[in-house]
């Protein structure tokens, strides 16, 4: 592997996500130039978008207090932004413009900004409600997560259908985004995809764009399959830990009213049926052989891991706790693409769905040694996302004609 900061961009994201940046006083035009902070869902969209070197989208802490800490620094010379260390140019790097879109207002006068957000170059929304573990008495969410710090601070906590399909076909007339993301949180009964359903149908019919869908495991796992044929293409269960003393002590509504059986149960009986089923996982609040232990249980079920690098958010119960060291997570992230080689799942397939907020395990070939031995994998995905082009294709014109049936 390649361990020259200037060379990997990889690692150089992982440096970032774990030692955060801080912002040299040159950058004094970076509120114009770049995107604005918002920090919505669970807060991992809480940093700086910038592009690293080889096209990896990068989500940078600069508000917590680590990022305070850090040897990084953002600084604008000569009319190029860089990361430097020690007054060393590490690499030049991109900062992505603020969309226009984000200024503009549904037809029901609310701000798009405020409906869905860009992370990377996907468009997420959580549609409903804040999570039931927020709510309850004493607080039982999860010690990481700050949902219940943004929506109806930084983000509508309740949207309209019409509102997320507007701000959906800004982005993509903008941007040209592939990709909607939703998710939500907990809800007693377990309403979560009742609520969710109707913007997932609006959002296939009327904008033929690609779906993931994220919410706790249903206890009827049939949904999943009305899911798919409703046009969703990716589902994400977040079990975050695999050690369960961990679970229980980090996750506790989650431990409580679902446990981590039934997000197991949800993934085995979801991957052979979408495109791509990921399980979330969080490195760094549990040992790293329990991080390790679960990429392989998820790859073995056919499903893709993704791997959050913890972030300890302000205003959450664990800000005060310390980001874990880079290098003893480049074994995760280095075994996070061979176990998807070796098991020949799909890696990339999604056209133009660059995620900042993590490590994509594509981009986790730049930590293996000899990554060509797996070309024919890599090959394979190509051809796939090829296939999804053309899917894509069909759908937009699909919505097209649907819109103009109904304008």
């Amino acid at each position: 592997m390649e361990e020259d900061l200037r060379r990997n961009p990889a690692l150089l994201k992982l440096e970032l996500f774990c030692r955060g940046m801080r912002i040299d006083p040159s950058c004094e035009r970076l509120d114009q130039d770049g995107r604005p902070i918002l920090r919505t869902r669970a807060g991992l969209g809480s940093g700086l978008e910038l592009v690293l070197p080889g096209g990896l989208w990068t989500n940078v802490p600069v508000k917590e207090a680590f990022a305070t800490r850090s040897p990084f620094a953002l600084a604008h010379r000569q009319g190029r932004y860089v990361i430097e260390r020690g007054g060393e140019e590490i690499a030049q790097v991109q900062i992505p413009a603020a969309p226009a879109f984000y200024s503009r207002t549904t037809s029901s006068g609310r701000v798009m900004s405020r409906v869905g957000v860009l992370q990377g170059t996907y468009l997420a929304v959580y549609p409903t409600g804040v999570c039931a573990h927020w709510l309850r008495e004493p607080r039982r969410n999860c010690a990481f997560c700050s949902v219940g710090l943004n929506l109806g601070a930084q983000e509508d906590q309740e949207k309209r259908v019409d509102d997320v399909v507007e701000t959906a076909l800004a982005a993509r007339e903008e941007l040209g985004i592939t990709y909607v993301h939703f998710n939500t949180g907990y809800y007693d009964g377990d309403t979560y995809l009742d609520e969710l359903e109707p913007f997932v149908e609006a959002i296939s019919r009327r904008t033929g764009l690609l779906i993931g869908v994220q919410t706790p495991p249903h206890p009827d796992l049939s949904r999943y399959r009305k899911l798919r044929a409703m046009g969703v293409n990716q589902v994400s269960f977040c079990f975050e830990l695999w050690d369960r003393a961990a679970f229980e002590k980090h996750c506790p509504g989650k431990a409580e009213k679902v446990g981590l059986d039934r997000y197991l149960e949800a993934i085995r009986y979801c991957a052979p049926i979408f495109d791509t089923t990921n399980g979330e996982i969080v490195a760094g609040l549990e040992p790293v052989d329990s991080t390790l232990a679960a990429i392989e249980w998820i790859t073995d079920q056919g499903a893709v891991p993704t791997v959050c690098v913890f972030r300890p958010l302000i205003g959450t119960d664990l800000q005060d706790h310390p980001p874990p060291e880079p290098q003893p997570l480049v074994p995760v992230f280095r075994r996070l693409f061979e176990a998807c080689m070796d098991k020949g799942l799909p890696l990339g397939i999604a056209p133009n769905v660059n995620v900042s907020i993590i490590l994509k395990p594509e981009e986790c070939r730049w930590f293996v040694d000899d990554p060509g031995r797996w070309w024919h994998r890599e090959w394979k995905a190509a051809v796939m996302r090829k296939g999804l082009e053309g899917l894509l294709a069909m759908r937009r014109a699909r919505a097209a004609w649907y819109r103009r049936g109904h304008s």
